[in-house]
C-alpha cells in the first residue's frame, strides 16, 4: 500500500508539471539496423544471430551533451533515456546480465555518461526500462500466455536490474516503466518494485505502466486529458527507434500544436528522438527540434507552468493559464480584429506574445474584441496572446468549451 499523502505526491509531481515538455530517447543495437526499435521481434531474429550486433555497437558519435544541448534548445526541461528496450541488451553496467555495452565491443557506460551530461547541464533525468525481454522464455508478444513459474527468471532479472539503475547513478527524477507481459502486476510483485525503488529514489516519479496508477499515466500517440496527471509520448515519424527510410516526419507545426494541445487539457508532451548507430540525430529532428525551440523562446511562458484555461475560444484555437494570466493559442488567425465570448473578467490588457503588439480593446458583458492587431499572422506555427484580468480570470455562465 502507497502511504504517501496527496500534499506529497503534489510536491513531487510540482518540477514536472511546471515543465510541461520533455525529450524521449529510444536507442540500443536495433539503431544500427535502421529499421525501427522491434527489429528482433518483427523479423523473428535469432538470439545468436541478434547478439552479433553487440559486436558492432561502438559508436563513435555519442556526445551526451549534445543531445542535452539541442533539448534545452527545443525548450525541453526532461530526457528519458531507454536503459534496456525489450531486446535485452543494456546501456549501462548490469550485474546480472552479460548483454550489456560495457561488457561487449563498446566498453562504455552509456546511462553513466549521459547522467553526467543532464547533471553538469541542468536537465531532469529519465530511465525508461521495460520489463519485458524476449530472450526469456514466453516473452515474446501475442504467444500463448505460460504459467507464472514459466516467467520467474525474468521477474527476477526485471527487479535487480530496476534496483541497479536506482543506486549506480545518483538522483533519478522518473522511472518510466514499460511492456509488462504478461499484463499481472501480481506476477511482476509491482507493488513490492515500486516499494523498493521508492525506498532507494525518494523524490523519483514512476508512470503507470506496471500494473499499477503511481504517479501519471502515458497515452501513446494519442492525445487523452485525463482527471489524474498524463504525459502524452510521441513519435518524431512513426517509429520510436532509428528508422533510416521513414520520413514522415511530423512538421514543427504539428509538434507545437501536440505540445499546446496537451498544456489546454493539462499534460505534458514527452518528444521521442531515435538516434542512429553511431549516436547522431537524424538530421530531420535536428531541424524540427531548431524550428520548435525558436517558437518556445518567443512563447514559453504559456507553456511552462501552465494549465487548462478558465477562459477560452474555440473557434480560434486552445488557451493555457498560468496565475491570472490567460494565454490564447491561436490556430486560426482571425486578422486585425480578434473576437471572443463567455469571458466573466474584465481583460485589462492584450498582447502578442513574440512581438510584444499590444491591442486596443472592448468588452461588452462577457463578450470581448481585440482590434488593431496585424491582418496576417506574426509566427508561422502558432500566434499567442497574452491576456491580463482585473482579478482572478474566470469565464461567464453558462461557458463553452
Amino acid at each position: 500500500m502507497n502511504l504517501e499523502s496527496k500534499d506529497q505526491s503534489k510536491d513531487r509531481l510540482q518540477w514536472w508539471r511546471e515543465a510541461r515538455f520533455g525529450m524521449f530517447i529510444h536507442w540500443g543495437l536495433y539503431s544500427l539496423l535502421g529499421r525501427g526499435e522491434w527489429v528482433f521481434y518483427q523479423e523473428h531474429f535469432g538470439l545468436e544471430e541478434y547478439a552479433k550486433l553487440a559486436d558492432r555497437f561502438k559508436p563513435q558519435h555519442f556526445h551526451p551533451k549534445e543531445w542535452v544541448a539541442m533539448a534545452q534548445d527545443a525548450g525541453m526541461r526532461y530526457m528519458v533515456i531507454t536503459t534496456r528496450h525489450h531486446d535485452g541488451f543494456c546501456l549501462y553496467d548490469s550485474r546480472v546480465s552479460d548483454f550489456t555495452a560495457p561488457k561487449t565491443a563498446a566498453k562504455r557506460d552509456f546511462i553513466e555518461e549521459f547522467v553526467d551530461a543532464c547533471r553538469t547541464m541542468g536537465m531532469r533525468v529519465g530511465f525508461y526500462y521495460s520489463l519485458m525481454d524476449w530472450r526469456f522464455p514466453g516473452a515474446i508478444p501475442h504467444s500463448v500466455i505460460q504459467p507464472d513459474e514459466v516467467y520467474r527468471s525474468e521477474v527476477e532479472q526485471a527487479h535487480a536490474q530496476v534496483r541497479e539503475i536506482c543506486t549506480q547513478y545518483g538522483t533519478v527524477d522518473i522511472l518510466w516503466y514499460d511492456m509488462m507481459h504478461p499484463h499481472k502486476a501480481e506476477l511482476w510483485r509491482s507493488g513490492e518494485l515500486n516499494r523498493t525503488v521508492r525506498e532507494l529514489q525518494p523524490g523519483i516519479l514512476i508512470n503507470d505502466r506496471a500494473g499499477l496508477a503511481e504517479d501519471f499515466s502515458t497515452p501513446e500517440n494519442v492525445i487523452r486529458v485525463e482527471t489524474r496527471p498524463w504525459e502524452a509520448c510521441y513519435t518524431m515519424n512513426r517509429t520510436w527507434g532509428y528508422a533510416k527510410y521513414d520520413r514522415n516526419y511530423k512538421s514543427p507545426h504539428e509538434i507545437i500544436r501536440l505540445l499546446t494541445t496537451c498544456v489546454d487539457g493539462g499534460g505534458n508532451l514527452l518528444l521521442n528522438v531515435g538516434p542512429d548507430g553511431e549516436g547522431e540525430f537524424p538530421i530531420e529532428s535536428v531541424e524540427i527540434l531548431r524550428h520548435v525551440g525558436q517558437w518556445m523562446r518567443a512563447n514559453g511562458k504559456a507553456i511552462y507552468g501552465a494549465g487548462p484555461s478558465p477562459i477560452s475560444a474555440p473557434a480560434l484555437g486552445l488557451a493555457s493559464r498560468v496565475g491570472d494570466r490567460v494565454y490564447l493559442l491561436i490556430q486560426r488567425w482571425p486578422g486585425s480584429t480578434v473576437a471572443f465570448a463567455w469571458c466573466g473578467s474584465k481583460v485589462v490588457s492584450a498582447r502578442i506574445l513574440s512581438t510584444g503588439q499590444e491591442a486596443t480593446i472592448e468588452q461588452k458583458g462577457d463578450r470581448v474584441w481585440f482590434r488593431g492587431f496585424p491582418d496576417y499572422p506574426p509566427d508561422p506555427y502558432m500566434n499567442v496572446i497574452e491576456l491580463e484580468f482585473d482579478g482572478e480570470p474566470r469565464a461567464s455562465d453558462p461557458a463553452y468549451a
